[in-house]
């Protein structure tokens, strides 16, 4: 087939064969192909077939490959021009007419495609400065437009005004409609504020229901603050969103550059704190940047985002307080007091980060922690005294309360009778009659419960007449001036006596010197908890004590 498919091959020329490779190629062909037969005939592995495939390609190739090697092809001289041929001269400006063709189409399809790029990066750029909601600029837009016009301002004379706008009560339109109707408000607040700005002045939404405003050219605080108060009255007015009149206001926290900063990032944060702290001193205010009152603020945000984490990076610690004997000294149990190691700040002050806690809904997370905690500990001490741990009232509303203390008593193996809860009148008084079956369930399982900071409440003698307390603290702050003041020992003393009457011992706290001691054991306090016999103690060293079996007057000393 290959020499016959040569044979009718026409050449100019003359073919000529060199014998042995002739001979060399049928050789080759009858092996390999006598071989791929006898592997597909008689086959005598599984791989056989492969092996004749092999072998029919080697075939195929030797016999060409060999066959070509030995041809020769003798070309004629041809003395005429056949006159159907093209010119050189023609076929040369042919090709350059179709080079220069190629190359525009080439030129053109780039230019079509830098035009559509460029198109398409504004509008990805455009679409990364816009809210998709309300159509008006996002954060990172007014970032730029305000970066613009710092880079813009040269005259020394005049100011740039930043408004941050936190929208009071949206948060309860969302609740109240959905939050179908609280994007359609936003919609139609937003294109309030943009229909009500002119020359000079920008809004944009940076998230959520919190907005921006921007006027440059400000030459006087009552053109910021004129400029504030109309954006204030535009989103005052109602706004119908499906037949539903809706109004609500606004906490507006002003910024100028460059008094309040030189930066938008920092124009902007400055407004946001202002804004925030109007809201927090009731909401529908507008109020300027003040650094030594928003910083306070900024800070205690701060102590916040890193409160949430303190328990999962094992910055939170419980310490413990002696409770003891009037007479004897003796140590009848500890009050578990949370503390936090702040990595940068040090040892927070509960007075700072607990506040804190209850204003941003992580006092039960903490408190639930400071339970488990502390009924772990206890278990292992050497003494079997009393711990006392603190309730928050948040704690007392969460559904299973009860069933928590249970389960932590059950897992921690404490003995019930040696816990002892403590909660404060305002924790019980919102709801008394919750309050009343959560305490009675607790006493049920054995624990102890007592009345924390007597005599600070509103209304201390209804809430003992109610609740089954098993102990009353009285506030430290009668306390610390029972030595000294007649009014305070007179308050102390009837504590004393009303709870003598209805059979609950009375625990004093905040007792530092002897003098108080002393006063306090002539009233009839039996118990008393203070620095005069130490202050809160780390678990090691309160469980080295306790090991150690010193005295309480070691301790006080």
């Amino acid at each position: 087939m290959h020499y016959t498919g040569i044979a009718a091959m026409a050449v100019s020329g003359l073919i000529a064969w060199d014998l042995s490779y002739v001979i060399a190629s049928l050789v080759l062909v009858a092996v390999f192909g006598a071989l791929a037969m006898s592997r597909i005939a008689q086959p005598v592995t599984r791989f056989c077939k492969y092996g004749a495939s092999i072998s029919m390609i080697i075939c195929v190739a030797a016999l060409h490959y060999t066959a070509m090697t030995g041809m020769t092809v003798e070309p004629r001289i041809v003395d005429t021009v056949d006159p159907n041929l093209i010119s050189g001269q023609s076929l040369g400006v042919t090709i350059f007419v179709v080079m220069l063709l190629l190359l525009l189409v080439a030129s053109l399809t780039y230019s079509i495609d830098l035009k559509n790029a460029e198109h398409s990066s504004r509008h990805v750029k455009h679409l990364s400065l816009q809210d998709p909601l309300t159509c008006v600029p996002n954060r990172r837009g007014a970032e730029c437009i305000l970066d613009e016009l710092l880079d813009m301002h040269v005259d020394d004379t005049s100011r740039i005004a930043v408004l941050a706008i936190d929208l009071d009560r949206f948060r309860d339109v969302n609740n109240a409609y959905g939050q179908g109707v609280g994007d359609q408000l936003l919609k139609v607040l937003a294109q309030r504020l943009v229909s009500s700005c002119g020359e000079g002045e920008h809004v944009g939404r940076v998230g959520g229901d919190h907005f921006i405003a921007i006027k440059q050219d400000v030459y006087s605080r009552h053109a910021a603050s004129s400029f504030a108060a109309r954006i204030a009255a535009v989103l005052d007015a109602p706004a119908v969103i499906d037949d539903v009149a809706l109004q609500i206001a606004a906490s507006i926290g002003s910024a100028t550059f460059p008094d309040d900063g030189t930066t938008s990032d920092k124009l902007m944060e400055h407004a946001a704190l202002a804004a925030a702290r109007a809201k927090s001193e009731g909401g529908g205010r507008i109020v300027a940047y003040e650094e030594s009152v928003d910083q306070k603020a900024r800070k205690r945000s701060l102590l916040a985002r890193d409160l949430a984490f303190a328990q999962d990076k094992g910055e939170l610690e419980v310490y413990y307080q002696l409770q003891n004997d009037t007479e004897s000294r003796e140590v009848i149990g500890v009050e578990a007091l949370l503390r936090w190691h702040h990595p940068v700040n040090g040892m927070v002050s509960p007075g700072v980060f607990i506040p804190i806690a209850e204003e941003n809904g992580m006092i039960t997370k903490l408190g639930n922690w400071v339970l488990e905690t502390a009924c772990a500990e206890a278990v292992g001490w050497a003494k079997p005294i009393n711990v006392a741990v603190n309730v928050a009232a948040a704690q007392l509303e969460e559904p299973g309360f009860v069933e928590r203390v249970r389960d932590v008593l059950a897992k921690t193996g404490l003995p019930p009778s040696r816990l002892e809860l403590e909660i404060t009148e305002s924790g019980i008084i919102a709801d008394m009659g919750a309050a009343v079956q959560v305490i009675r369930r607790l006493k049920l399982l054995g624990v102890k419960i007592a009345m924390d900071d007597y005599g600070t409440g509103y209304s201390s003698l209804s809430t003992l007449q109610s609740f089954p307390f098993d102990k009353i603290k009285i506030d430290r702050e009668f306390v610390s001036a029972v030595d000294q003041s007649r009014q305070s020992a007179a308050i102390v003393q009837a504590t004393i006596i009303m709870a003598e009457s209805l059979d609950i011992p009375v625990l004093a706290e905040g007792v530092e010197t002897e003098a108080r001691l002393t006063v306090l054991r002539s009233l009839g306090c039996n118990l008393i908890q203070g620095f005069l016999f130490g202050k809160p103690m780390p678990k090691a060293k309160l469980k080295a004590w306790l090991e150690n079996d010193e005295t309480t007057t070691a301790v006080a000393a």
